[in-house]
Parts: structure tokens; C-alpha cells; sequence
């Protein structure tokens, strides 16, 4: 998953980034809503999670376009204004959820994640040779057995068993499970992916396609 943070508080910015990351999602972070528009059009987002008081293009205007773009990236409202006339303005303008500051972190994360899932019409659940995946409660089992994953290797095999059988390649695995400051000439996805096979154990289920990606 990965999610562009519209943020103008650099300390509130920093800490839910930081917070998102260490759950596995991949953080892009806008300080203002021009930055935040030209990420959006830039780039591929499951989830877009905007402030409304923002400098420069106001939070709505930014909900707007958005809304109005045909991204299928959902938007949550995260904002100071709280109060039920906020959260309607908020939605009729294209919203997919309001939350409003302060908040419960781990409440952030369950919605931000049940907004990806909807993006991505994807089954609370995955299923595939032999894996399961609970995505909402992030285990991973194969054949009955709890399978140990760090966040990242989470963020890759769900994007691998979401394609359903599908060749899913490194610029994509790149794009979606790491920000935009991956560096795209690293052995980042390779690295991962050894790691990742080797936790699923034998016999093995991700098959490397010459020249093109991933497949499992």
C-alpha cells in the first residue's frame, strides 16, 4: 500500500509517516496542497489522506480535484474540524472518511487500510497456494502455519498475492510497497524477495519470470 499524507504541520507530518511506515505503508508526504496535487498526478496512491486548513490550495479545492479526476486513489479528511457540519462538507465534497484531531492512531491505520482494500476491491482476506493472509490483522499462515513477516515483506506479499497469478514486476513492487525515495537502482526488491522466500519455505511459491517480475 501506498499513501500520500497532505500535511502542513511538519511534527505532526513526521510522527504519522513514521507511524505508517512502521506498520509496512509507504509514505509519500505533501506539506501544502499544490505539492499534494502535483503528487497525486504524478504518482499512483491507494490512499490519500488530507488535512483541510492547508496553505497555498486550500484542503477542499484539493478534495475537489481529486474527487473529480477519476484517481482511484480514496481520500480521508484528517482535520481539526470536527464537528458534524464539518464532516458532512467534507464527504459532499468527495471525501471517502473523516477523521477528526486529535485522534487514535491505530484507529488512522484501520481506516486508512479499509479504504485500500475498497480502492483496490480487494477481500479482507487473501487467499492463495496454500497462504493466508489476514490483511487487517497482518498474519500471514501457510497451510495453518504462522508465518513471521516484517512490515515490508507483509507490504510485498500482499501486493504478489493480490495480482492473483499475475506477473507483478519490480518497478511496481517498487512503486507500491516503498515512497518515493526508494532508490530505483538499488537490489531493494531482490533483496526482499529472497528473504521472502526463503520465510515461506519449501516448496517454493514465488517464481521469478526472466525480464519481467514476480509471479506467485
Amino acid at each position: 500500500m501506498r499513501i500520500l499524507l497532505i500535511e502542513d504541520e511538519p511534527v505532526l507530518a513526521e510522527q504519522v509517516a513514521d507511524g505508517l511506515r512502521d506498520r509496512g505503508i509507504a509514505v509519500d508526504v505533501a506539506a501544502d496542497g499544490l505539492d499534494g496535487l502535483h503528487k497525486a498526478g504524478a504518482n499512483r496512491y491507494d490512499v490519500v489522506v488530507l488535512d483541510r486548513d492547508l496553505p497555498g490550495v486550500h484542503g477542499d479545492q484539493v478534495c475537489t480535484v481529486l474527487a473529480a479526476g477519476g484517481s482511484d486513489a480514496r481520500i480521508l479528511m484528517l482535520t481539526a474540524a470536527g464537528e458534524a457540519a464539518d464532516r458532512v462538507a467534507g464527504l459532499t465534497l468527495g471525501a471517502d472518511d473523516y477523521l477528526p484531531k486529535p485522534f487514535v492512531f491505530d484507529e488512522l491505520v484501520l481506516r486508512i487500510r479499509a479504504l485500500a482494500r475498497r480502492a483496490n476491491n480487494a477481500p479482507r482476506v487473501l487467499r492463495r497456494a496454500g497462504l493466508q493472509f489476514d490483511t487487517a490483522r497482518r498474519i500471514v499462515t501457510r497451510d495453518g502455519r504462522v508465518i513471521p513477516l516484517t512490515t515490508k515483506e507483509l507490504a510485498v506479499l500482499e501486493i504478489m498475492m493480490g495480482a492473483d497469478g499475475a506477473v507483478v514486476s519490480a518497478e511496481d513492487l517498487l512503486e507500491r510497497a516503498w515512497d518515493e525515495h526508494a532508490d530505483p537502482f538499488t537490489a531493494t526488491v531482490r533483496v526482499t524477495m529472497a528473504r521472502l522466500r526463503r520465510k515461506l519455505g519449501e516448496p517454493q511459491l514465488i517464481e521469478t519470470v526472466v525480464g519481467a517480475g514476480y509471479r506467485l
